[in-house]
């Protein structure tokens, strides 16, 4: 059985947990799985991804520092002077990029609506630590900074730019940080599992120092379509078959684009930073914007994989050892994670890695 056939007979057994799925992966440019399970879905399908669009956002930064319009160790503060308040007139987009700028945490009223309008705050805000020392996962303030710096060095939003990168490639209509009006009838319903509340208060308890429970995501503020159409660069709009092709041209050719010269890669997908997570606690192997290692394995299982994986099972990733790039969405909005983005991963990178 070939692996396109053995992935859709597998999400095709998943479904009925799962809800809908999509799953795509490319090989050195060529699409090579392309497959949907669920009624409705399709595609062209969009999803709400969570942090899988942090892999967007990343990739953005990462271009254009490969187009000489950003530099990583350039200090912030020459592009946003507000930003060097409170000790951070030396922090860079490196450590923004490997979550280590010390700035975790949003203001304590802050909800979903209101989340754009943070940037003034993080700009003042004393960091927790000296930037560069430590880590914690920024999970969204990362997007708010990366978008504010792009906004600076550019003078267009993230978004703006997002499009432009990703016209060559035939995806600008598939990854998305706020969902566009004409796209809203493409957008997949989120479900969340029967004990979904206790799971997010849970969660809450995890991220209350970082996050106010306003500004967690849940499924009924992102089924409706109006909320999504506000501009989040730590989440993403998106469906698999976009993510993964993005991925793709990060890391080689695809359709004769390529988004970042061949040297560049191993810069930008390298281990950047390793320490543990001050939050979290777990360890930590970052390169500029990605996490390393594949979905279920550690970095040192998989050291030539990098991506991100998004909070409601969602992941995308890639290999730059064997040009293989890899994508899953899901309808069910699971905050504990996806054994299917696991299974399904393993399933490719098993049979291309």
């Amino acid at each position: 059985m070939n692996l396109q056939n053995a992935v859709q007979q597998r999400i095709d057994e998943l479904v009925a947990t799962d809800l809908g799925i999509q799953v795509a992966a490319y090989r050195h440019g060529e699409l090579v799985v392309d497959a949907v399970a669920g009624d409705g879905v399709t595609a062209d399908s969009l999803f709400y991804a969570a942090s899988t669009g942090k892999g967007a956002s990343a990739t953005v930064a990462n271009v254009l520092v490969d187009r000489g319009v950003l530099a990583y160790d350039q200090p912030i503060a020459e592009l946003w002077p507000e930003f060097g308040a409170q000790g951070k007139d030396k922090a860079t987009l490196r450590h923004v990029l490997t979550h280590s700028v010390g700035l975790p945490a949003l203001p304590p009223d802050t909800t979903r609506e209101t989340l754009l309008s943070k940037t003034e705050y993080l700009a003042s805000a004393e960091p927790w630590w000296e930037p560069g020392t430590k880590m914690t996962y920024h999970a969204e303030t990362f997007g708010l900074l990366v978008g504010e710096i792009v906004r600076r060095a550019t003078g267009r939003t993230i978004t703006e730019v997002l499009r432009e990168i990703a016209e060559p490639l035939g995806i600008a209509d598939d990854v998305f940080f706020g969902l566009p009006a004409e796209h809203q009838d493409r957008l997949v319903t989120l479900v969340e599992p029967e004990d979904a509340d206790q799971t997010f208060a849970m969660l809450g308890e995890l991220f209350a120092k970082v996050m106010p429970p306003e500004a967690m995501p849940r499924a009924a503020f992102l089924n409706r379509p109006e909320n999504l159409a506000i501009e989040d660069p730590s989440s993403g709009v998106l469906n698999a078959r976009g993510i993964a092709k993005l991925y793709a041209g990060l890391i080689g050719e695809v359709d004769g684009v390529r988004l970042v010269r061949p040297g560049s890669v191993p810069v930008i997908t390298g281990p950047a930073s390793t320490m543990p997570d001050e939050l979290m606690g777990n360890p930590a192997t970052l390169a500029l914007g990605y996490a390393i290692g594949r979905l279920g394995s550690t970095a040192e299982e998989s050291p030539a994989s990098f991506g991100w994986p998004g909070m409601g099972g969602s992941v995308a990733w890639a290999d730059t050892r064997a040009g293989v790039t890899f994508a899953l969405t899901r309808r069910l909005f699971d905050p504990t994670g996806s054994p299917s983005a696991i299974e399904i991963g393993n399933l490719v990178a098993k049979a291309l890695c």
